[in-house]
């Protein structure tokens, strides 16, 4: 089988699109799957048999994405038609699945996407003099139009799910996360990546890892470090990724004179910098209320870091008592608590640890692959081309 994969993002762009399609994209062939990834150009990037890089744009106001050419996508009919594309899966909402749609249609292939952001609670970031109510609205409207055209919808959680269902989306959606490679995380060298750092190997690290954005709700990490200072002085937290919100970020920290507990990294090499990263906290923060799945919470699992988190939309799937992962209420105070606990209380820490990488286990890059490749004969069986 051969699939065409479209994308407004991808590598050297991180996020967890960008994560997500690899990770699919290294294990599907094992079950029988090609894929051909069209993408935008970021520059400088090298040329790949399986990988077309479209001319692009940057996106204003967020230099780090691009706005890859509607008519550039178009002009790949006939490549597709010689390289025998069974079925397009479209991976975001832009360009590409417009682009993809149409594609389809003349080729008279079925066409499915994966809805991997709920993108009603980020657009009043990124606009914020519109009104957010509006925003929502057109959100909505815009996800309904897009997933009610498509054969078929994948998305990351039942929260996804069921979010889709109340926008009125009524084309079959498919519940299927990303997959992790948990092998690449286990053994980390933790105290190489401290002693790098220049962090001392009994200092409390708590460690956030993922795009420096304002739905990300760092800020609610950065204000529970500080309150988590009373009881524990020297607590440290890293910050690892880059992104649009990390000016306010870092005024943020200035602000309460958090300069010597927290600490910002760049983005980290997905195979050797960042497995050290996780082993070297001894707790992983994740305030987001947004996420549709969570990868960072797995990875770190999987690195057999303990998870402290807020349980909203798709980290509640993640989130289970006793099995690596602790969920705090939606309270600065209430999560700075628990974060100063389990960092004082190596014996539950320590419990957590060895309970983390059997949890992450049940989300293996392996095993979710063999999932899609299953769906997509089962959207090929059953497709029957749209005029």
């Amino acid at each position: 089988m051969r699939v065409a994969l479209l994308s407004d993002v991808y590598f050297p762009r991180v996020n967890g699109v960008s994560t997500s399609i690899e990770t699919f994209r290294r294990e599907l062939p094992g079950f029988g799957v090609q894929t051909l990834l069209v993408a935008p150009t970021y520059g400088g990037e090298s040329a790949a048999p399986d990988l077309i890089r479209l001319p692009a744009r940057p996106v204003p106001r967020d230099p780090e994405d691009r706005l890859m050419g509607y008519r550039a996508a178009l002009a790949l009919e006939q490549r597709l038609r010689d390289e025998a594309v069974d079925l397009i899966h479209i991976q975001t909402p832009f360009v590409a699945h417009y682009a993809g749609l149409r594609l389809a249609r003349r080729l008279k292939l079925p066409v499915l996407a994966t809805y991997h952001t709920l993108f009603e609670e980020y657009l009043h970031h990124y606009l914020p003099v519109a009104p957010s109510g509006a925003l929502r609205g057109i959100a909505r409207r815009l996800s309904r139009g897009q997933c009610n055209a498509l054969d078929r919808v994948i998305v990351p959680s039942q929260a996804m799910a069921k979010r889709l269902a109340s926008y009125g989306v009524t084309t079959r959606r498919e519940i299927l996360p990303t997959g992790i490679p948990c092998a690449q995380f286990a053994g980390g060298n933790g105290a190489g990546f401290r002693q790098r750092l220049g962090i001392s190997p009994t200092r409390p690290v708590a460690l956030y890892v993922g795009r420096v954005a304002f739905e990300k709700n760092i800020s609610f990490l950065i204000e529970a470090t500080d309150r988590a200072r009373a009881t524990l002085p020297d607590v440290l937290l890293l910050i690892a990724g880059e992104g649009p919100a990390r000016a306010a970020l870092a005024a943020q920290v200035a602000a309460r004179g958090l300069g010597e507990n927290v600490r910002f990294l760049d983005y980290l090499d997905r195979s050797t910098e960042l497995p050290d990263c996780y082993a070297a906290a001894d707790l992983f923060v994740f305030a987001s209320r947004t996420e549709t799945q969570g990868l960072v919470l797995l990875e770190a699992l999987a690195a057999g870091t303990p998870v402290l988190a807020l349980a909203e939309m798709g980290t509640a799937e993640i989130l289970a008592p006793g099995e690596g992962t602790v969920t705090s209420p939606d309270d600065p105070i209430a999560f700075a608590s628990l974060m100063a606990d389990l960092l004082t209380d190596r014996a539950w820490l320590a419990a957590l640890a060895r309970a983390a990488p059997t949890h992450a286990s049940r989300w293996s890059d392996q095993g979710l692959a063999g999932r899609l490749a299953h769906l997509y004969s089962d959207v090929l069986a059953g497709h029957a081309p749209r005029n």
